[in-house]
């Protein structure tokens, strides 16, 4: 099949989508969005965008997405078989509706919610098929539901890794939250590293946190993520769809640490590897981490590994 992936890939993790459809044989391109940078030629431009995005819901950024991807869609002298758009509310809908016209079919996969990311609205008639990592935008819009992805998978659990925690989030989850689950760490001896990563601020007078204004690859993340135990989810506000930690924890066989309530009413989950904390007061125990670990049902795994994962979309 000749297959186009459309994206925001600031992290890298649709990348693993691209090279796994690579892997089964088909025909790719990637056109990765976040690599297209728009600068304003002026400050009246800036100044003219802000009216735009207060008063008329339009976006000068978004505009400059949509016309950079047509033009590489463009390029490509093949009508598509599909294409796959993520993080579609990027892309503004005027642009979004016309990528239908260079694939047999036009589907999309919001990993946001609504209520977070209320510009997805706007561009849901803009594909024949939706899906989206949140229950309730599916049930309230009629979507499909699918969660994010196992991205890299390893056979077995490592068995000489001592108890530890990682996190790493962009700014925007409640430093007093993070600080309190830090603390929590340290009262019963739990090593930990979590990372806020900003590029227009760094965090002063915070010793329990490390702060980072580049962006670090994913392979280096995952580096981090071998060498601990136990991976610490924190949840967005007004969101239940589960976060990428959470598909890390399951490929590398990590326990983790949730904010994220609705994860028990997901098939891989056991208490004896997930403990949901309350935000409010979140309270971590010794205990969670003396609990063997249990190991997942492959048949569970295996639809939620790239290879399950993406053959829905074919």
């Amino acid at each position: 099949m000749k297959i186009t992936v459309i994206s925001f890939d600031n992290w890298g993790f649709n990348q693993k989508i691209v090279d796994h459809i690579s892997e089964e044989g088909h025909e790719v391109h990637h056109i990765d969005f976040s690599k297209f940078k728009y600068k304003y030629p002026n400050v009246l431009f800036k100044a003219y965008n802000f009216i735009l995005k207060s008063f008329f819901k339009q976006n000068l950024k978004t505009k400059f997405y949509g016309k950079q991807i047509l033009n590489e869609l463009d390029q490509n002298p093949n009508k598509q078989d599909l294409i796959l758009t993520i993080k579609g509310d990027f892309i503004a809908p005027e642009f979004a509706s016309k990528i239908k016209k260079y694939t047999k079919k036009s589907t999309a996969f919001f990993n946001d919610n609504i209520k977070r990311c209320p510009k997805i609205i706007g561009v849901l008639d803009c594909f024949d098929t939706v899906y989206s990592f949140e229950k309730e935008d599916c049930e309230k819009y009629n979507l499909k539901h699918k969660t994010n992805f196992i991205y890299n998978f390893q056979e077995k659990k490592e068995t000489e890794i001592t108890k530890s925690v990682f996190n790493i989030s962009s700014y925007g989850r409640s430093l007093d939250l993070i600080t309190k689950i830090a603390t929590e760490l340290r009262k019963i001896n739990i090593p930990y590293k979590i990372i806020i990563f900003d590029k227009k601020r760094k965090l002063k007078n915070n010793t329990l946190i490390t702060s980072v204004q580049e962006t670090i690859p994913l392979e280096e993340v995952n580096n981090q993520i071998k060498k601990v135990s136990c991976l610490l989810d924190l949840q967005r506000i007004n969101q239940s769809g589960l976060s990428f930690r959470v598909f890390e924890s399951l490929g590398w066989h990590k326990k983790l640490i949730t904010t994220n309530g609705s994860i028990r009413n997901y098939d891989f989950y056991n208490e004896n590897n997930i403990l949901i904390i309350d935000p409010k007061n979140p309270i971590i125990t010794s205990d969670f981490f003396e609990k063997p670990f249990v190991e997942i049902p492959q048949e569970i795994i295996e639809k939620y590994k790239l290879s399950g994962w993406f053959n829905e979309f074919i």
